[in-house]
Order: structure tokens, then sequence, then C-alpha cells
């Protein structure tokens, strides 16, 4: 078991991927999918407060909007949440921070910004490029 430092950041100095960076990833992971599951305890609690009980038109639409609002955020972090342990699949098998599609690596400031990312920006822009090529079908 790796501790790192409280200040340690990845640096490209070293060697890509090293059990510090790694550990650094699992952690970022693990803390991200913890404030996202507390996010929808939130969200589940708000919206088991039973029905709608406002009886102006205008506050019950706007009460109704807030919810599919929060429906929908919820489900956007339940998806999140899904490719965070898909990417924690990867730290655990040895595959996180390198490209599906080349072999090659991530990079780490896409992996900073973007840490569930699995496509290089080479191989990202490519599969965008080829996505808009279809839907102009």
């Amino acid at each position: 078991m790796i501790t790192l430092p409280p200040d340690y950041r990845p640096s490209d100095d070293e060697e890509f991927m090293n059990p510090m960076q790694v550990e650094y990833f699992r952690e970022k992971l693990l803390k991200w999918r913890t404030d996202l599951l507390k996010e929808a305890g939130g969200t589940l609690a708000s919206l088991s407060e039973g029905g709608i009980h406002e009886a102006d038109v205008t506050d019950r639409a706007s009460v109704e909007t807030d919810r599919a609002l929060e429906l929908r955020t919820r489900d956007r972090a339940r998806k999140l949440i899904g490719k965070i342990n898909q990417a924690l699949q990867r730290v655990d098998n040895g595959t996180y921070g390198y490209c599906e599609e080349t072999g090659e690596p991530i990079g780490l400031k896409r992996l900073e910004a973007r840490p569930i990312a699995t496509l290089s920006i080479e191989a990202q822009e490519r599969h965008e490029r080829m996505e808009k090529i279809h839907r102009d079908d």
C-alpha cells in the first residue's frame, strides 16, 4: 500500500503511471465517486419528501421542473459513477492511463482534467470527427 505525501502531484519528470501516479488517480477517482454518492443521497432525500403540495399552478410547475432537473442530474451522476467504477477497474488491472485504441499514454494533463478518460486526445478527436461525419449523413 502506497501512502502519498499530501502535496504530491504527478509530473512528466517521473515514469508514466508509476505506483505513485496510479495511487494518486485511484484516490482521486474514489473521492469523486464518494462526492457523487453523497450528492445522490441528498437528491433522493429531497425527492422522497412526498408529493407536490403547491396549490398555485405556477409553483407546482416550478417544483415539477426542479424535480425533472434533479432526476436528470441524478441520472448523469449514476452514469458518471459507472465510468468511475470502470476507471477503477483499469487501475486494478494496470491499463489505467493508456489509450484504449492506441495503447499510448493518455497524458497527465488530460487525466487530471478528466480522470475517466479512455482515449488519448488524438484518438478522441478522431472519434468526434467520425461521429460528425456519420451524423451529417
